[in-house]
C-alpha cells in the first residue's frame, strides 16, 4: 500500500464518526512509531496532527494506551498527546481516602479490579511498575504509596520505584491491560 492510500484509509476512518476514533488514533500511533520506508517524511506532520486531534476525542483508557504505545518516542508523545494532569486528582483521592481505586484505574487505563490488586500488593512493586509505566513521577508514586497504602512498610515500598526500569514498566503495564489475570512478579499472567 502506498503512502496516499494509507492516508486515505485513516481519513476514511476519521469520517466514520466517534465510534471509530479509538481505532483511528491507535492506527495512526502505530504508523508513526513504525514509519514505513515507502511513506514520505513530509507526510509525518499530517499523521501527527491527525493523531493529536483524534486523541482529544477518545476516552481516557484509549489515551492511556496511546501513551504507552508512544512512550519510546517522548518527543512525539509530547507533541501529539500533551500530558494531562492525572496526578493531582489521583493524589487528592488518596488524601481523601475515597475514590482512589477509580482514579488509579482511570489514570492507568485498567479496570477497577486490577487497580485494587495493584494497591493491595504488599511490596509496592506493582504500584511502582504501574506508576512508572504510566509515566508518573517518583514524587507522585511516593505520595500515592504512602497515602493509599499506609499499612505497608514505607521504606520498602518507596524504594520499589527506583528498582524498576522505565521501558520494562511500560511493557508490563501494557501487558497488564491486555491480560485476563495478574501476576505481580512483573509479568502478565
Amino acid at each position: 500500500m502506498s503512502a496516499n492510500p494509507r492516508l486515505a484509509r485513516l481519513l476514511e476512518l476519521a469520517d466514520k464518526g466517534p465510534a471509530l476514533r479509538a481505532a483511528l488514533a491507535e492506527e495512526a500511533a502505530a504508523l508513526l512509531m513504525d514509519w514505513p520506508a515507502d511513506c514520505p517524511l513530509e507526510m509525518r506532520p499530517v499523521f501527527e496532527n491527525l493523531l493529536a486531534r483524534t486523541a482529544r476525542e477518545v476516552d481516557s483508557a484509549t489515551r492511556a494506551r496511546l501513551r504507552v504505545r508512544l512512550f519510546a518516542d517522548r518527543a512525539l508523545l509530547a507533541r501529539v498527546l500533551p500530558r494531562e494532569d492525572a496526578v493531582t486528582p489521583l493524589i487528592a483521592a488518596a488524601r481523601e481516602g475515597s475514590g482512589v481505586v477509580a482514579r488509579l484505574a482511570e489514570t492507568l487505563g485498567l479496570d477497577e479490579a486490577r487497580a485494587t490488586e495493584i494497591l493491595n500488593e504488599e511490596t509496592g512493586e506493582a504500584l511502582a511498575i504501574a506508576c512508572k509505566g504510566a509515566g508518573l513521577s517518583r514524587a507522585a508514586y511516593s505520595t500515592l504509596a504512602l497515602l493509599a497504602c499506609p499499612r505497608a512498610q514505607a521504606s520498602e515500598r518507596l524504594s520499589a520505584y527506583d528498582r524498576i526500569a522505565t521501558l520494562d514498566a511500560a511493557r508490563t503495564l501494557r501487558a497488564w491491560r491486555g491480560a485476563s489475570s495478574f501476576s505481580f512478579d512483573g509479568r502478565a499472567a
